[in-house]
């Protein structure tokens, strides 16, 4: 059993709140039992460790929920790889993700979900590796005229019958989908009746199609501003019925943004981050099995693409984003930079925020009965240590 740790002294992120304070942590059995003013836990366990904070900044593991691989695997490709980009993403601050499996041929999905259950089984308290969420099925139901990198021979229309094995309890935590497509509607409510988040994206849809949506159960945006139409004064779409809203009914959508430095200019993260805020705004990585690899070639699912400072592009034009190879933590350093803002609200955008979005109460937060996953950053948000259910996997 893993003795416990206490993470002392450090400015810890507030459970309610954009800000940090400094505190102890308390881990036990892999859970977190206590937050509280230092020196105030008294009674210590005899056997606890001791994680110096002092100077430091402490967060919940990051949250990333868009990984389509790291290190060189690729989820869609070689979903039963999923243990490797697992282990990978610990050092990028990443203690919880969910798996990303593109637009492939029918069973690609169920492969991905079949490792994850592995995983669970291998290590349920959390391990060396990044918790597993679950897996989220990009496509195949998706606008060929957005599709971006995916294949367009794997492209289908909505269909309820191949969706029918797709459920949170199978491990399907999101599914992104064109919502403008025929029968789409009808597999937005089949999905959210079983507990899967769906997500609009690589999608032409209309103010009008993304309300419908979002009536039907729809929850969020993939990749904001990416694979959709650009904001029009008189025909806002996807990106307007994010930054717009419904007016309160139905509920606002939240949305995915990558914030590499690549995907999207200053002006408009600046301009997207005044409008969200913390409750709205996700910050996702995108990344493939770019992550942690030098510049050069790679796959991203059936594609051939090449790494350049980070960025992923295919290979056939050289042009085309294909995802990212950066890690959150970059990203969150990135929104820091071109926003301002404080640091505490960028952690909680790649925290809280995506864990409310994925229903997991017990993400994202520093909180007794939380897991006893932290990250702890020096004040310039470099990566200090990573600890994994209550286990340090990462320290200097």
């Amino acid at each position: 059993m893993t003795a416990p740790l206490l993470v002392a002294g450090g400015d810890v992120l507030a459970a309610d709140g954009p800000r940090f304070r400094r505190r102890d942590v308390l881990v036990e059995g892999a859970r977190i039992v206590a937050v509280a003013a230092p020196g105030a836990l008294t009674h210590l366990p005899a056997d606890v460790h001791v994680l110096d904070a002092a100077g430091l900044l402490v967060t919940p593991g990051l949250v990333d929920a868009q990984v389509n691989g790291a290190a060189g695997a690729d989820l869609t490709r070689e979903p039963w790889r999923l243990a490797e980009v697992a282990a990978a993403l610990p050092r990028h601050g990443v203690t919880a993700f969910v798996a990303t499996v593109i637009t492939s041929a029918q069973g690609t999905v169920e492969r991905a979900l079949a490792a994850a259950a592995a995983i669970a089984a291998d290590q349920p308290d959390g391990g060396p590796q990044a918790h597993v969420v679950g897996v989220h099925a990009e496509g195949p139901f998706l606008s060929p005229a957005r599709r971006g990198a995916h294949p367009a021979v794997h492209l289908r229309d909505p269909d309820r019958d191949r969706v029918a094995s797709w459920s949170r309890d199978a491990g399907v935590v999101a599914v992104t989908l064109a919502p403008e497509l025929p029968g789409a509607l009808d597999v937005v409510a089949d999905l959210t009746g079983r507990g899967v988040a769906v997500w609009i994206g690589h999608s032409e849809a209309t103010f009008e199609q993304a309300r419908a949506a979002t009536a039907a159960g729809a929850r969020a945006v993939t990749h904001l501003y990416n694979a959709m139409p650009p904001l029009r004064h008189r025909e806002p779409g996807l990106v307007g019925a994010v930054l717009g809203g419904f007016g309160g009914d139905p509920p606002d959508l939240v949305a995915g943004v990558i914030v590499d430095g690549l995907h999207l200019h200053p002006a408009v993260v600046r301009a997207t981050w005044e409008v969200l805020g913390t409750e709205r705004f996700v910050l996702v990585s995108d990344t493939t099995a770019a992550l942690d690899l030098p510049d050069g070639p790679t796959v991203l699912g059936d594609h051939d693409v090449v790494v350049q400072a980070g960025a992923v592009r295919l290979a056939a034009d050289g042009l085309t984003l294909a995802g990212s190879g950066v890690g959150l933590d970059r990203c969150v350093r990135t929104l820091v930079a071109t926003t301002g803002c404080p640091a505490a609200a960028a952690f909680t955008a790649a925290t809280r925020t995506p864990a409310t979005l994925l229903g997991r109460p017990d993400l994202g937060v520093l909180a007794p009965g939380a897991r006893g996953d932290l990250a702890v950053w020096t004040p310039d948000l470099t990566l200090h240590a990573v600890v994994i259910g209550g286990r340090i996997h990462q320290e200097p």
